[in-house]
């Protein structure tokens, strides 16, 4: 309810639904895979002159994905606005509690973080919303390999953290 601002949820059901559809419309209509992660890669390739960044399939991709990507932006400021407004928080829960490294702490936290899970994306060919959401949908073998492993590593991650923190309480 802290996201929602007391507004009621829907059903997990009618956002599965959802982003059903959209998964759908995509592939019938332009042909097109969803996934965020490589949309970030085309936000990355505007900015780097990498040659990774600079691949054909890729590069013909931007006008698209740049635009999904700032779909998202704005579909998220929008939900912010109409529920009630956003305000950004440096409250990190557990992370807080038992570390409390900081503000520059937690910075150097976030950002170590995005580079394991950049990593861990172009590892597997691919993100959760990619692999979880599309190459399950299509059967994919590669997509049920990688969701095994995200919710593996997830869990035992979780696990690992959870148990870290009770020891130092």
């Amino acid at each position: 309810m802290l996201i929602l601002h007391d507004l009621p949820a829907l059903h997990w059901a009618v956002g599965g639904a959802g982003i059903a559809f959209i998964t759908l419309l995509m592939l019938a209509v332009a042909g097109k895979r969803l996934g965020v992660s490589t949309g970030f890669e085309s936000l990355c390739a505007v900015v780097l002159k990498v040659p990774y960044l600079r691949r054909d399939t890729l590069v013909r991709s931007h006008s698209w994905r740049l635009l999904f990507l700032g779909g998202l932006v704005l579909g998220g400021a929008l939900s912010a606005a109409l529920g009630g407004g956003w305000a950004p928080t440096w409250d990190l829960g557990l992370f807080d509690t038992h570390i409390g490294w900081g503000p520059v702490g937690k910075l150097a936290w976030i950002f170590v973080g995005g580079l394991f899970i950049g990593f861990g994306t172009r590892l597997s060919g691919g993100c959760t919303s990619g692999h979880g959401i599309f190459g399950l949908s299509n059967f994919e073998a590669s997509g049920l390999v990688a969701t095994l492993g995200y919710m593996a590593a997830g869990a035992i991650t979780t696990n690992v953290v959870f148990r870290l923190f009770a020891g130092l309480a």
